[in-house]
């Protein structure tokens, strides 16, 4: 079975029983980059990547003092997380928390260390903060939250968002996912030796049977030319019978 590929005038064909008897003839290449690709970006991940905590914290979007009944105020309320998204990031709030927690990096290296999250059709907002070091994702996570709250209500001149749930102490390593990236560091080497077998298997132009004479040069086959083992085989085989045929002949005339 045949892939052709037309660029122009330019053909481009592969033999997909040929392709495949390659993949299966150098199996052991295959095997040796999926097992050594996941191996070596396992390990990396394990042992050269800094691990990352995730502590979140929740805040409620209000619009008014009173409970909200109304559809406009809903909508109203939804509207303003995506204000209050903004707001929360904004530099007033990460200095001041800065500041007051007396951290080590600037507005950018903490900007990006947050991340916020408002779910579908509601009016909650999730502030996560990941860090190396889980008690302090923690800390700073509450007082963003503590902040940004301050702030939207002195900024918008209404009911700040209510914080309804805390940051805590992550158990857990949030990234890197050592079995994820192990498992895409092998098929990553896996596809890169494929794609060098295929390349190879394109590449080649030799002309190994009166098949490939007819397909690529268009040229009918007139004649073969055996190969010294196989005239030296014929030889022999000729040499044998001859052999045989003399004995046979010697042994007739003996006879009489």
């Amino acid at each position: 079975m045949e892939k052709r590929f037309d660029e122009g005038q330019d053909e481009i064909e592969i033999d997909l029983r040929e392709l495949l008897f390659e993949f299966r003839r150098k199996w052991w290449a295959l095997l040796a980059a999926l097992v050594l690709g996941g191996g070596l970006v396992g390990a990396y991940s394990y042992f050269v990547i800094t691990p990352q905590y995730t502590s979140s914290a929740s805040l409620y979007v209000l619009s008014k003092e009173t409970t909200l009944t109304s559809l406009a105020d809903l909508q109203i309320g939804s509207q303003l997380t995506q204000d209050y998204k903004v707001m929360i990031n904004s530099r007033p709030v990460l200095q001041s928390v800065i500041s007051k927690m007396n951290l080590d990096m600037n507005y950018k290296e903490l900007r990006e260390k947050i991340n916020i999250d408002n779910p579908n059709n509601t009016r909650i907002l999730t502030i996560s903060v990941q860090d190396p070091d889980p008690y302090l994702a923690k800390e700073i996570v509450d007082n963003v939250s503590a902040e940004a709250s301050d702030y939207i209500g002195e900024i918008m001149e209404m009911v700040p968002p209510k914080l309804i749930e805390d940051g805590v102490v992550a158990l857990e390593k949030t990234s890197p996912s050592v079995k994820k990236n192990a498992a895409i560091g092998g098929l990553a080497a896996l596809f890169l030796v494929c794609a060098a077998i295929t390349l190879s298997v394109v590449l080649n132009d030799t002309v190994k049977t009166e098949d490939d004479i007819r397909k690529y040069l268009e040229l009918p086959v007139l004649a073969v030319i055996p190969s010294k083992e196989s005239v030296s085989d014929s030889g022999e085989v000729q040499g044998q019978k001859k052999r045989k045929t003399s004995r046979r002949k010697a042994g007739s005339s003996n006879g009489k």
